[in-house]
């Protein structure tokens, strides 16, 4: 299906990430282009890194290095010392053709070229040139300028800039290129600079990756990936063996409630396996199963160490309370109540039954259900201490609106959808 106006692409789609750099080297533009990488290979798409210095990174990404992309070419340095007094000699038009002549190359296969930086930043004005030479002659279909930083925007480059080309170039919007900024504080003065309407600037952020900042292994991430709880509004960890004395049907039937108060995609993790000692245990996590349909929360409800899988290791379950945002636990009996000290550690709040073991271990640090509690109530009161807790409202907001695979899903594969045809 075709709209007019819109580019439906294929699945597989070519996109060149243009940047003086690429990864290893540290900064934010490269991780940038690091994850997009990852992400777009995931969606099915065909990226490659056009960069002035980097190394390959796997899964498929192609990677090109073009020295005289790179800020740091000592031929690039030299023509910036030049340009940065004001002088555009025959070394920067040199510089400018032999660029030009690497990005035609390059360039050929792509079907959209994503440019960080180098259409509003001095860092290689013959590279600036050289794209904006480009892109008026149609060697891409499309082009999206991507800006972390504005040059004419801050003070400390005003002696560097000089009325004219191809400082001008830096201000001035390229014909037929889409404009990204990386914030709304970035998108008004790029808007203000070029003389764009605000509605023709789209901003997406950069984001965080849950799970290498947890540094999540293999299993963990399998499992977030597996369940889908990147989507989720919730996830309560209940890490305990399927026991009657668990009580996990009231943790089901919190789960239901919850949902009820307006929280649609809400999970819980059981962790652990059916208690080995007592045949009585399958027959329980039958039992709960049936429950969880009954409330129509079988999708919402997972016992990971239920079916053929592999029992969950030590480090795993202790991944799972860096990706939970919340701790229930609610036992009708405990020897102590060690989750409630792990918790603790992980910075988890906690939500569980009040039994003298747990008071002993959680004292006044924890929030207590009542045994004889109805699932709505507790789930309320659960609704009610999160929503007071700022970390717990900035931890949900961050997974909601920075995670590099919903930008790259929700705002980037839409932009790229949504261009419009060359």
């Amino acid at each position: 299906m075709r709209r007019a106006g819109l580019r439906w692409y294929p699945r597989q789609v070519k996109i060149g990430l243009l940047h003086y750099s690429g990864p290893p080297t540290v900064g934010g533009v490269e991780q940038t282009l690091a994850f997009h990488a990852h992400q777009l290979v995931s969606s099915g798409h065909e990226p490659f890194l056009l960069v002035g210095s980097g190394a390959p990174l796997g899964q498929g990404i192609g990677v090109r290095v073009i020295p005289r992309v790179s800020s740091r070419h000592p031929d690039v340095m030299a023509v910036k010392a030049e340009l940065d007094r004001g002088v555009v000699s025959g070394a920067f038009h040199s510089l400018s053709d032999l660029l030009r002549q690497d990005l035609a190359e390059a360039a050929q296969p792509l079907d959209v070229l994503i440019v960080h930086n180098a259409l509003s930043l001095h860092k290689n004005l013959p590279l600036t040139t050289a794209l904006w030479d480009l892109q008026q002659a149609g060697a891409w279909r499309r082009m999206i300028g991507w800006h972390h930083d504005l040059a004419w925007a801050r003070p400390e480059y005003a002696a560097e800039l000089h009325p004219g080309e191809p400082w001008e170039l830096l201000r001035l919007p390229c014909p037929g290129v889409l404009h990204v900024t990386v914030s709304e504080a970035q998108r008004v003065p790029l808007a203000d600079l070029m003389a764009l309407p605000l509605e023709a600037i789209t901003v997406i952020p950069p984001g965080v990756d849950p799970a290498g900042f947890g540094r999540w292994g293999s299993r963990t991430r399998q499992i977030y990936s597996d369940l889908g709880l990147d989507r989720a509004d919730l996830i309560l960890l209940l890490p305990a063996r399927v026991t009657r004395r668990k009580n996990i049907e009231l943790a089901i039937g919190i789960t239901a409630a919850l949902r009820t108060e307006g929280l649609a995609d809400v999970r819980l993790l059981v962790s652990g396996p059916p208690g080995p000692h007592n045949p009585a245990n399958q027959t329980y996590l039958d039992e709960l199963m049936a429950h969880a349909a009954g409330l129509s929360v079988s999708s919402q409800v997972h016992f990971l160490g239920a079916g053929d899988a592999p029992p969950l290791d030590d480090q795993t379950v202790a991944e799972l309370f860096d990706l939970a945002d919340a701790l229930l636990f609610t036992s009708r009996a405990e020897g102590f109540g060690i989750p409630i000290l792990e918790a603790g550690l992980a910075r988890l709040p906690v939500f569980c039954t009040d039994i003298p073991p747990f008071r002993e271990s959680g004292q006044s640090d924890v929030t207590y259900l009542s045994l004889d509690s109805a699932p709505g109530d507790a789930a309320a009161a659960i609704l009610r201490t999160l929503q007071d807790d700022p970390r717990y409202r900035l931890r949900r907001r961050v997974l909601r609106d920075f995670t590099w695979s919903r930008l790259v899903r929700e705002r980037l594969l839409p932009l790229l959808a949504g261009m419009p045809d060359a």
